[in-house]
């Protein structure tokens, strides 16, 4: 099975608790946090050790926080690599509200980054990674490191045969969108990212499928991925016709961490060398077991088990 590094640039210390009712004015009694370490990478890294995977994580860390965050990893036996960053770690709130079930999250930026903070993690990436593997950039950048971080990354790791997925947002994703010397080798959006990237609504699953195949002919990804919520997924590959996967219809404790669990479980099944469309299925499973679970808790294998015959591929018509 090919190996598989995941890459953070911009961690945070996930911290989930709940209130009676959130209003503004009156101090909030929340009870007992739940902490956790997060980040994309970090929790696709968590995903895939979730469903009997494993894989290494390279972490950008500093200050308390970031030595909380690597203990935290280390306890749930991810194989984690920490590089200095310019700054403390961040932290991330996500409150309940217990009356409605509404959840509010608050993200902070993360430390600003130098062209030598971005060189360094480059050179770290290309040591780390696998030969003719599976490297998966995911989560946000933190402040400072240019749009174009993802391409750079892809250009180092090309002589090793290395395919890359890339789940990132804002300015990255347009960079990505926009192509480079060399297609990456996976690209997953969600629906808003998608309908701002092709600047009109995309309100069918045909009309996703066909940005996603144009992002294909234009030689930005070898495969594009559109998630739709609680409809599931599109996708397309290059040369084939554009496909939908439903998600299983389950009862929803938490959102948080469905995207990272889709990453975590498609990355693990392409490892295992299932293909591309049965590896989307496998993602839609790990994305909907996510959500049954409170708080920032991601998959179970459990759960990843019985939705799985639940989430179906179909070509769209």
């Amino acid at each position: 099975m090919p190996d598989i590094l995941t890459l953070t640039l911009n961690p945070a210390l996930d911290i989930a608790t709940e209130a009676p009712e959130v209003v503004p004015g009156p101090k909030l009694r929340c009870a007992a946090p739940q902490v956790d370490p997060g980040g994309g990478g970090i929790n696709v890294s968590r995903a895939i050790r979730n469903v009997g995977g494993g894989s290494r994580a390279l972490v950008s860390v500093g200050g308390p926080t970031g030595a909380r965050l690597m203990d935290l990893l280390l306890a749930e036996g991810i194989d984690a690599v920490a590089l200095p960053a310019p700054g403390d770690t961040r932290q991330s709130l996500s409150v309940t509200d217990a009356g409605t079930g509404k959840q509010f999250r608050f993200v902070m930026p993360g430390p600003r980054w130098a062209e030598e903070d971005a060189e360094r993690f480059l050179a770290d990436a290309e040591a780390l990674a696998p030969k003719d593997g599976l490297v998966v950039l995911s989560g946000s950048q933190p402040p400072g490191l240019a749009p174009d971080f993802p391409h750079r990354l892809n250009t180092r790791l090309a002589p090793l045969g290395v395919r890359l997925i890339v789940d990132t947002s804002g300015p990255p994703l347009e960079a990505v969108a926009a192509g480079g010397a060399r297609p990456v080798a996976v690209l997953r959006m969600d629906q808003e990212e998608a309908e701002a990237l092709a600047g009109e609504p995309l309100p069918t699953a045909r009309a996703a499928g066909d940005f996603a195949a144009s992002l294909c002919e234009r030689g930005v990804a070898e495969m594009v991925i559109l998630a739709r919520g609680a409809e599931g997924a599109v996708f397309a590959q290059s040369g084939a016709t554009p496909m939908a996967c439903s998600n299983a219809d389950v009862p929803v404790a938490s959102k948080v961490g469905a995207g990272d669990s889709f990453v975590g479980g498609f990355t693990l099944a392409l490892a295992r060398g299932l293909p591309p469309a049965e590896a989307v299925r496998h993602g839609n499973a790990a994305a909907s077991a996510a959500v049954m679970t409170k708080a920032t808790e991601l998959c179970r294998q459990e759960d990843v088990a019985r939705c799985l015959p639940l989430c179906v591929l179909s070509p769209l018509a």
